[in-house]
């Protein structure tokens, strides 16, 4: 069976960066990943890069920053306050790390997470680009099942 909108698809796979090589994420052996086909919950070029494979076909494709997660955006990035992230009044250096994802809430009630790069006195620059954006990723992998 092909896999068509609303398949369940179960695939085997290993994401790398496409530029550097380095492995992102990689199915664990015995654990397949399984979703419903044709749902919008995956980028829709890897969708389309699937659209009418069959269990056992192997798959290997890249997807341009452009068509996945976007390109980085220099906005994104910025001080805030070194007060933004007290609670009662202290800041929690265990929290306060280069590299640690520190949610927060605009002021309209939206969540997002930010990546501390930068701590200084007064500040932190915090890095709000999505983790993968910038990134050219490719699959590399098989589909193990496709269920109607």
């Amino acid at each position: 069976m092909k896999i068509t909108s609303n398949s369940i698809v179960a695939i085997d796979y290993t994401l790398s960066n496409n530029k550097t090589g380095e492995v992102l994420e990689k199915t664990p052996t015995d654990q397949v990943m399984k979703f419903k086909f044709g749902i919008g919950e995956l980028l829709p070029l890897f969708e389309s890069n699937i659209i009418g494979l069959q269990k056992s076909d192997n798959f290997d494709f890249i997807i341009p920053p452009k068509d996945a997660y976007g390109p980085l955006d220099a906005y994104a990035v910025f001080d805030l306050p070194m007060d933004t992230f007290a609670e009662d009044g202290n800041i929690n250096s265990d929290m306060m790390q280069v590299g640690n994802k520190i949610p927060l809430t605009d002021k309209h009630g939206n969540k997002h997470v930010g990546t501390i790069k930068v701590i200084m006195k007064d500040a932190v620059t915090m890095d709000f680009n999505h983790p993968l954006a910038g990134v050219e990723l490719r699959f590399v992998g098989s589909v193990t099942d496709v269920i109607e």
